[in-house]
């Protein structure tokens, strides 16, 4: 079993009870490995700084932001509502291209003051360009470590018809609540329970912080970070399987997908079996024997009590597949089904095979009908 990856995934012997080592939830457990962690290999060329360096600064400008930019005595020339090109500048009217990536907007505001003075298109007053955001848009960040779904992600992207000032007129500020750190970790598919929620790291501009984010599991105060364009996160692994992980929260996934096999005698169809999109979709923390009852493998006639099921999966720290067959009924009905009953994981498919005498009936009816089919023939063979 050195494929397992989540506890439960553990061969049964014939008594039933569970053998072979798994990954569990605590070092103690059973002889478990060790749960450990290291920093990233990358860091090394990155400077540390404290997550109040991130936290205290205001989100930087990305590109896709909208701006809204007044100057003093001007009401159309320049004055209006801005965008941020791809390469995160400004297309300032008369002035030509600002860079503003990575600059908040009373930061900017000086520059183009400065900018417009030059130009002769303003008057050397303090407040003579005034700069505010209307909406922040989504960045594009880089997930990777223990995240189902690792890569270039889009944090704080927004539909069509959720977009800050298009229906309510000229608005002023944005807080745009999935542009950060947690955000970003669900758009790549949410924290694996092997993920080190204590020790995830942001890394931007030459320096990284490491910031724990545990408060979003367990329930406590934990703060969280607006992101830039380019960002990178890492969510670092501890080798060893968390089921405090295994639930829907703001790290983790809110739903999985599960693909479902039911092809019996009683249900020749997964259609028959009732089992659709909404079936296959069940929340984050399901295990085995309830995804079973969503593919409708459990209960019935005592004939069809006897089935068995079988979990393909796949372990996340080595990428080996996992195949375990239970007996349902045995699941069912045993006092220590939990250590049997492993936790699903997205992706994972769940089959379900006939009991015996099903497979019995089916062999009788595959003759019987062989020797109706049969008997025809033979009376017209001897006839003539």
């Amino acid at each position: 079993m050195a494929s397992a990856y989540a506890p439960g995934q553990v061969a049964w012997q014939g008594s039933g009870q569970p053998r072979g080592d798994w990954i569990a939830a605590t070092p103690a457990a059973r002889g478990a490995p060790t749960c450990d962690w290291t920093v990233p290999r990358e860091l090394a060329n990155y400077r540390q700084a404290s997550p109040g360096e991130f936290i205290d600064r205001t989100a930087p400008l990305a590109p896709g932001d909208r701006l809204q930019i007044s100057l003093m005595g001007d009401d159309d020339v320049i004055s209006g509502v801005y965008v941020l090109d791809s390469d995160g500048s400004l297309a300032l009217r008369g002035v030509g291209r600002i860079s503003a990536k990575g600059l908040s907007p009373e930061t900017l505001a000086p520059i183009l003051r400065q900018r417009l003075v030059a130009a002769g298109l303003a008057r050397p007053l303090r407040n003579a360009v005034t700069v505010s955001l209307i909406e922040a848009s989504g960045v594009s960040v880089a997930v990777s470590g223990a995240v189902f779904d690792p890569g270039a992600v889009r944090a704080g992207e927004r539909a069509s018809d959720s977009r800050i000032g298009l229906k309510e007129g000229q608005a002023s500020g944005d807080d745009n609540v999935t542009r950060t750190v947690s955000g970003a970790i669900r758009a790549a598919g949410g924290v694996r329970p092997d993920a080190d929620v204590q020790r995830i790291y942001l890394l931007r501009d030459g320096a990284y912080a490491q910031l724990d984010m545990s408060g979003f599991i367990h329930g406590w105060t934990s703060r969280d970070i607006a992101l830039a364009s380019g960002d990178r996160v890492i969510v670092p692994s501890r080798s060893c399987f968390d089921a405090d992980l295994v639930r829907p929260s703001a790290l983790t996934p809110p739903g999985i997908r599960v693909y479902m096999s039911n092809l019996t005698r009683s249900a020749n169809n997964n259609a028959g079996a009732a089992i659709g999109e909404k079936t296959t979709s069940l929340p984050y923390g399901t295990r085995l024997l309830q995804g079973l009852v969503a593919a409708n493998c459990v209960g019935g006639s005592y004939m069809q009590s006897d089935r068995r099921a079988v979990l393909i999966s796949r372990n996340r720290l080595n990428g080996r597949s996992v195949v375990i067959e239970r007996d349902i009924e045995k699941l069912v009905r045993e006092a220590h089904r939990d250590s049997l009953d492993p936790f699903l994981m997205p992706g994972d498919a769940i089959a379900c095979y006939d009991s015996r005498w099903t497979n019995l009936r089916e062999a009788i009816g595959m003759v019987s009908e062989a020797v109706s089919t049969a008997t025809p023939a033979i009376l017209l063979d001897g006839a003539l």
